[in-house]
């Protein structure tokens, strides 16, 4: 739910900062998901006056203006055919970002004449539509003063997180009384002057049991004048995200954001008899104004005319009745739908818009008469005409829907169901200032809070206003003989692994354990599917942590990052259980752009191995032991990619992402990636509670370097485990350090071999016989000594 400070500020007495309502949003449960000055990226252009113009010499349609921003006139080629000497517009000088057609402006040569910025119309500026011509601003519009300023664009525009147990705050009126409550301002008083009614409603309406819609106000208005909307509701409009349409429209997508009241509107030229509400016709079809065919059921609500659907009831309307810049008789409706009716037929159809997003959620039915009269009263004031009586037809359910809700609240359950002291004198304040009015030991519940059933939901509004800072912080009593509480091995792995992947430069990533059919198949597929998905990307487990990583690394490169680290602890999901997981990627430039090159280098697969082994070192994993094959599975380049083993156990697969789905996610061909298998990793022996002492070798340890001539299927790997095991009791390490193959040539390995006498200085026969015995480990291999 997005609205301008000044739209709130209608309905809100506040003089609050925009950080103290922010913060007042969030501490009741009303989310702030951003704030967003929209003057900030319009904060380099200025109000400027055409000096002169001229016909550009090398085009008919281009004009050379001398323009005045506040620093002396500056040439201009300008396309737009109301730019004339005199006029006043919006100017954007070169360095200036234009948002609506996403480029920055510079000096340039246009048709062989220099250009210094340029002269903006509308659209560019996202301000609106218009494209034929740039803005024209009043003769007295200050040159050189900030557009932004003049046009009183400082307006900062709030996005919050409405859950779903609050349909009242899809509407401005709904989140001002609740920060009115919290005591950020006061409620402004809406007053709607009556309409005088001239005559009855001569279109028929009726509502048919078990439709789903419940009631139906309608009332025509005649002699309206159609056009574009006051530049104050486009604006608005355009602030939230919606694009104006026309004013009539515009009135109902105004109630709906203002009030969280959905309106429509019909052209009664283009009705045939009555309206009615009732249950689809198989075989109705109606083409809707999303320009999409759609075909009713008879599980849908629908409203029609004799000559068959006109829309989905609440959901979406058709394109046959939709009002046009013709339109001079206009049928207004209020209406209210079941919730569950609406839900069904939006998922049924999968249309999702703000209508069915408010009535799915429960709008007020208390105020059907009252929003209509309102509705009317601005459609009279912007396009004229006169208004008849309103018809309300209602189902047998109606009366119940409207019967006051009365729930009892004990000021006692405050403290034992919240946890927090608040004085019964501040309880009923409290309720009364969300809208709940008092009647003996009960409270009638306000039309607009459809989810208040019981004394607990009482308690909750409560705590929520009263401030859950004012919880106390108590810990739990632990009672006798109770342990405290441990973490289980498998937690301490993961955690060692997590804090080891940030140590390394990663960045932890979170992604969803639900992922689409598609990124699921890329990926090997998925065993368990979902019954009753959120969305078509969330419809199956997930096998594998990389499709959450992989659209995580393509999202970071699209927005202009250029190296991105990410890894992911969490559980795959398999059809034997659950598996936890350490899953990394890298993608982008490993190192930047070196004087020498001249070029990044991008990641590689010695990037992710290293990263891997250290990751498995860390873990617990005997590294020096593990074996190193070939190949780590489709997912991966063929003859880029490798996996870890001990023994039979595969710990981890790591190289290079396979090309095919490097393209489909669109990542660089060559995007690294990586997965632990945690559970794999054998747990360390049990080498008691104390720690040994540090005892350092007292003897000097002495370093030999071999260089051997080796065919090239012979892993590195197996060359240093063979050297290694050589002789365990003198070798303390081994290590690959060089590696030389001339064109056509032998592959040459070069390694550093580290010997640590214990018990004596070695001898020169020590240190021969030692050599002899790495020679003879790795002649097993077919590798021979350098000569």
């Amino acid at each position: 739910m997005k609205f301008t400070l000044s739209w709130l500020k209608d309905f809100l007495a506040t003089d609050a900062s925009v950080e103290a309502i922010a913060d007042k949003l969030t501490s009741l449960g009303l989310e702030v998901e951003g704030v967003d000055n929209p003057a900030e990226k319009l904060a380099p252009f200025v109000v400027a006056e055409v000096v002169s113009a001229e016909r550009h010499p090398q085009a008919d349609k281009l004009q050379v203006l001398q323009v005045d921003a506040g620093n002396g006139p500056m040439q201009v080629v300008c396309g737009a055919p109301n730019a004339r000497a005199g006029m006043k517009g919006v100017f954007g000088p070169p360095g200036a970002y234009v948002p609506g057609s996403d480029f920055t402006l510079k000096v340039a040569a246009i048709r062989g004449v220099e250009s210094n910025g340029m002269m903006c119309s509308e659209r560019e500026l996202e301000l609106g539509q218009g494209h034929d011509g740039i803005i024209e601003l009043p003769a007295d519009a200050p040159v050189g003063q900030s557009f932004a300023t003049y046009a009183g664009l400082e307006d900062p525009v709030f996005d919050i997180a409405v859950t779903p147990n609050r349909p009242d705050c899809f509407g401005i009126d709904g989140i001002a009384r609740d920060l009115a409550a919290g005591g950020i301002g006061s409620l402004t008083e809406q007053r709607h002057a009556p309409v005088a009614a001239s005559g009855a409603n001569p279109v028929a309406i009726a509502v048919e049991d078990g439709s789903g819609c419940e009631a139906f106000a309608g009332r025509l208005i005649r002699g309206v004048r159609n056009g574009p909307s006051p530049t104050w509701l486009q604006q608005r409009l355009i602030a939230v995200g919606l694009r104006p349409i026309s004013a009539l429209v515009d009135v109902t997508n105004f109630f709906s954001l203002a009030y969280a009241r959905p309106l429509h509107v019909y052209d009664a030229a283009k009705l045939q008899g009555g309206i009615v509400a009732r249950r689809g016709h198989e075989g109705e079809r109606f083409l809707a104004l999303n320009d999409k065919e759609y075909a009713v059921s008879a599980d849908d609500c629908v409203i029609a005319d004799e000559s068959g659907v006109l829309g989905l009831g609440g959901v979406i309307g058709g394109e046959s009745s939709g009002v046009s810049d013709a339109t001079t008789d206009v049928l207004l409706e209020c209406a209210w739908f079941d919730p569950v009716s609406i839900a069904r037929t939006g998922q049924r159809h999968q249309v999702n818009t703000d209508a069915r997003a408010r009535f799915e959620r429960g709008v007020d039915p208390t105020r059907l008469e009252a929003m209509i009269d309102a509705a009317t009263a601005m459609i009279v004031d912007l396009c004229g005409g006169e208004a008849s009586e309103i018809t309300l037809a209602s189902s047998a359910r109606w009366s119940d829907i409207t019967a006051p809700k009365i729930v009892t609240l004990r000021p006692e359950r405050v403290a034992s169901l919240a946890g927090v002291e608040v004085a019964a004198d501040e309880q009923a304040a409290i309720l009364t200032s969300l809208g709940f009015r008092q009647e003996g030991q009960g409270w009638v519940v306000p039309g607009w809070r459809p989810d208040i059933d019981g004394e607990a939901d009482l308690v909750e509004e409560i705590a929520r206003v009263a401030g859950y800072e004012r919880l106390p912080s108590t810990p739990l009593p632990r009672d006798p003989g109770v342990a405290s509480a441990v973490a289980l091995p498998a937690q301490k792995l993961e955690r060692r692994a997590r804090r080891a992947a940030a140590a390394r430069g990663l960045h932890e990533a979170v992604t969803w354990s639900f992922i689409s059919d598609t990124d699921a198949e890329a990926f090997g597929g998925a065993p368990h599917r979902l019954a009753n998905p959120i969305s078509e990307d969330m419809k199956v487990m997930r096998a594998s942590l990389l499709p959450g990583l992989a659209r995580a690394a393509a999202r970071n490169l699209a927005r202009g990052a250029t190296s991105v680290r990410l890894f992911e602890v969490g559980r795959r999901y398999l059809a034997e259980g659950e598996r936890p997981t350490l899953a990394l990627v890298l993608a982008g430039q490993a190192r930047p752009r070196h004087w020498q090159s001249g070029k990044a280098e991008p990641f590689g697969p010695f990037d992710v191995k290293a990263a891997v082994s250290d990751l498995l070192a860390e873990a617990g994993a005997p590294v020096a032991n593990l074996q190193l094959s070939a190949g780590a599975g489709d997912s991966y380049h063929p003859g880029r990619s490798a996996a870890f083993r001990l023994g039979k156990a595969e710990l981890a697969r790591f190289g290079e992402l396979h090309p095919t789905l490097a393209k489909a996610f669109d990542l660089p061909l060559t995007t690294q990636v990586a997965e632990i298998f945690l559970d794999a990793i054998p747990a360390a022996r049990d080498k008691g509670r104390a720690r040994s002492a540090f005892s350092p070798p007292t003897l000097q340890p002495v370093t030999r370097d071999f260089a051997f001539v080796l065919p090239d299927t012979i892993a590195a790997g197996d060359l240093v485990r063979a050297v290694r095991g050589a002789d365990k009791g003198l070798i303390a390490d081994v290590r690959l350090f060089d590696r030389y193959q001339p064109d056509g040539g032998d592959l040459s390995l070069a390694l550093e071999v580290v010997l640590q006498p214990l018990e004596r200085t070695l001898t020169e026969a020590d240190l021969l016989a030692v050599s002899e015995k790495v020679v003879a480990a790795a002649a097993k291999l077919g590798a021979t000594l350098r000569s």
